[in-house]
């Protein structure tokens, strides 16, 4: 049975004790480790002796299980071409440091090689994150956008990301890109192009997590399984969709989460238009066995009643495993009668 594990990132609030004497309350097996508060620190994990050892034993203590940690904010800024207010407010002041964009972009950069070596320390062998993108700030197509210049995007992209990848590889350490609006692979074609300008190399996959997927109208059970070899980690998180009226569009109008007036909104786990059980299906069917971890976000419900509600729901999903034998196998059975 696929362990189930709870996201951190949302949590990063609390002290990384809390967070694990909540998830084991709750009956979650492990956590997905957010690089944020004090629940991972890159740094302090590769120069500290005992930090790792001390994040392992208070997992121990309450009975939970790591596979990933994850480092979502600085991977972001490692491609994005406007380095803004945005980017403060979620790095490390270590990678912010005087704020010049190149100067953020390359400090990025080095976390996150930095962030296969400490996972290596942790002993887990997945990073999950964010990319960035020189080319998501174009996504609206006026002014007009050359080719050209899309093109140099996903070179920019490969060309800072190679050098992480091979640290990456050294470490014996996978990166699993979350497919997300803002990033350089956000739906299916660019997830694509992504894979190309990377030449496919293995120490890039992705994190599969359909909420991104539904409100863009994309098919969260075909990306699974056309991209089956590349599902390195799964995230779960649900979205609710309420475009069709005339007045509530898809882009959502800058209208903050929660606003019923967005087009769409996060929800927790089963509360959305995620076909759930068809994806369960599909990610037995390639035979994925990593962790699937619930990423909680619900603007319009206490995150303590929705943890645990997301995992009773994730749980039940997760018992759907592939049978021994074809469930029409007796049909075709004959004796020595021949009947």
């Amino acid at each position: 049975m696929r362990p189930i594990t709870l996201f951190t990132g949302q949590w990063a609030d609390l002290p990384f004790e809390q967070v694990c004497a909540l998830a084991a309350d709750w009956g979650y097996d492990g956590l997905e480790i957010a690089c944020s508060g004090d629940h991972f620190e890159v740094d302090r994990a590769l120069a500290e002796p005992g930090y790792v050892h001390e994040k392992r034993k208070t997992l121990r203590r309450y009975g939970l299980q790591v596979f990933a940690i994850s480092n979502h904010l600085v991977g972001q800024a490692v491609c994005d071409h406007l380095i803004d207010a945005r980017h403060r407010a979620i790095l490390p002041a270590r990678i912010w440091a005087d704020g010049d964009p190149e100067g953020v972009r390359r400090r990025a950069a080095a976390d996150m090689a930095d962030a296969a070596r400490a996972a290596r320390a942790f002993g887990v062998d997945t990073v999950v994150g964010f990319t960035g993108s020189a080319i998501w700030h174009t996504v609206a197509m006026f002014p007009p956008v050359p080719a050209e210049t899309i093109a140099a995007g996903y070179q920019d992209f490969a060309d800072r990301w190679n050098p992480i990848l091979d640290v990456f590889d050294a470490e014996g350490v996978r990166f699993a890109h979350e497919v997300h609006p803002g990033e350089i692979a956000y739906d299916y074609w660019s997830t694509a192009a992504a894979l190309d300008a990377l030449d496919h190399r293995p120490a890039f996959g992705l994190n599969w997590d359909p909420s991104h997927f539904v409100w863009q109208e994309l098919d969260p059970v075909a990306f699974i399984l056309d991209f089956a070899d590349r599902i390195y980690h799964v995230d779960c998180k649900d979205t609710r969709l309420r475009c069709g009226d005339g007045r509530r569009g898809r882009l959502s109008s800058h209208l903050p989460w929660g606003d019923l007036r967005r087009g769409w909104d996060f929800v927790s786990t089963g509360r959305g238009d995620v076909p759930w059980e068809d994806c369960f299906r599909a990610l037995n069917a390639i035979g994925y066995t990593g962790p699937i971890s619930v990423e909680w976000e619900d603007a319009g419900m206490d995150r303590l009643a929705g943890a645990p509600e997301a995992l009773a729901f994730i749980r039940a999903r997760n018992a759907i495993t592939p049978p021994a034998t074809a469930f029409d196998a007796a049909f075709t059975h004959r004796d020595s009668r021949g009947g």
